[in-house]
């Protein structure tokens, strides 16, 4: 396999930012593929996955670390993984820590691919009120510039888009939205039941993010956001990433034209300037998917026994889109909206300006 330093940026013309993504080689590490949650020791960051990256044309992705899921202690866990993820930023050149957009803007002129770092549980703030504002300080400082409140199920902060009682955001989740937004870290609603989102878009004093979703008009799965949330969220600022996920169709089975439509969805709701995308996968492919399906089910019973997985997730559906997966997969979703009809500079907003825009409303140019 080539080299990191064999690949130089793809030039695809604009800046091309994953809100929520990996930068880990899947075909490594296989003995923990089909664990409940790869920690980010067992994920490999190696050659391929940055080379590939880059040949991509990928500027910036928002990676997951931390505390999602789990028998880990959540706050110890999330502080271990930041000595990981600074370990492999140290050692690896082609890669730089997001703190400001300039950042993003910087690693694209640079050749090189930002890595934002993010939770997509807060829980590793813990439950002391008088704790939060230190422990948001702290990762924070340590460079975290994307909380999501909930994961799949409740949790002390509001529910997730699993739980059934749809609450919404309790008071000491109202506490870490403001540390949240006093600590310029994004306030991100993926994965958040219906009523903890519109309650933390109403009750945030900075724009919120939902950075990988899909729209629950096009596809009827709670892991979708209704129009009303995707509204409010650009009403007032935020942004919102679409996923290549299962959850984009029914069937469970989908497509690049899939991705397609819930932008398009997206856009027409929100308008040009709120939608980017978020795949919430990596860009290197799985090598042997037969292989990969041989585990599938028995990572989705993990998941459902554990109460985290969501409707949509099973055995015979890939988490993942087919046909946008790999080097291409940008190039490919930029040329299937140019047959819709959306001009250049629209898709530059949504392969990337739109959240280096949001990026800079949150931390700072």
């Amino acid at each position: 396999m080539s080299t990191a330093t064999e690949y130089v940026r793809a030039d695809l013309g604009f800046p091309v930012v994953n809100a929520l993504g990996e930068m880990s080689n899947p075909n490594a590490g296989q003995e923990t593929a089909g664990s409940l949650q790869q920690t980010s020791e067992e994920m490999v960051v190696d050659d391929r996955a940055i080379g590939e990256s880059l040949a991509s044309g990928l500027s910036a992705v928002n990676i997951t670390l931390g505390y999602t899921l789990g028998d880990h202690p959540p706050y110890e866990h999330t502080v271990h993984e930041l000595d990981v993820w600074d370990g492999i930023l140290a050692s690896r050149p082609e890669l730089v820590k997001v703190r400001t957009a300039e950042d993003i803007r910087a690693a694209h002129r640079d050749g090189r691919v930002g890595v934002i770092y993010g939770f997509q549980n807060a829980v590793a703030v813990g439950e002391d009120p008088a704790l939060i504002d230190a422990r948001v300080g702290e990762f924070a400082d340590r460079g975290v510039r994307v909380i999501q409140l909930t994961y799949n199920p409740a949790n002390h902060l509001g529910d997730g888009a699993m739980a059934p009682h749809n609450r919404g955001l309790t008071d000491f989740g109202r506490q870490v939205v403001d540390s949240l937004n006093a600590h310029k870290v994004m306030v991100d609603l993926s994965h958040s039941g219906e009523s903890t989102c519109l309650d933390a878009v109403r009750y945030s004093a900075e724009p919120i993010s939902i950075n990988h979703t899909g729209c629950r008009a096009v596809a009827d799965l709670p892991r979708n956001k209704t129009d009303e949330e995707l509204r409010l969220v650009a009403e007032r600022g935020g942004f919102v990433g679409i996923y290549f996920m299962p959850f984009l169709t029914l069937s469970g089975h989908a497509h690049a034209a899939d991705v397609v439509e819930h932008i398009v969805h997206a856009v027409n709701v929100c308008g040009e300037d709120a939608v980017g995308i978020g795949s919430d996968g990596s860009v290197t492919a799985i090598d042997d998917l037969d292989a990969y399906r041989d585990h599938l089910a028995e990572h989705v019973a993990l998941r459902a026994a554990a109460g985290v997985g969501a409707a949509g997730e099973r055995a015979d559906t890939l988490p993942f889109v087919i046909d946008l997966r790999g080097v291409d997969q940008f190039r490919t979703l930029i040329r299937l909206l140019e047959e819709r009809g959306y001009n250049q500079e629209r898709i530059a907003k949504i392969m990337g300006g739109n959240f280096i825009a949001y990026g800079e409303r949150i931390w700072g140019a």
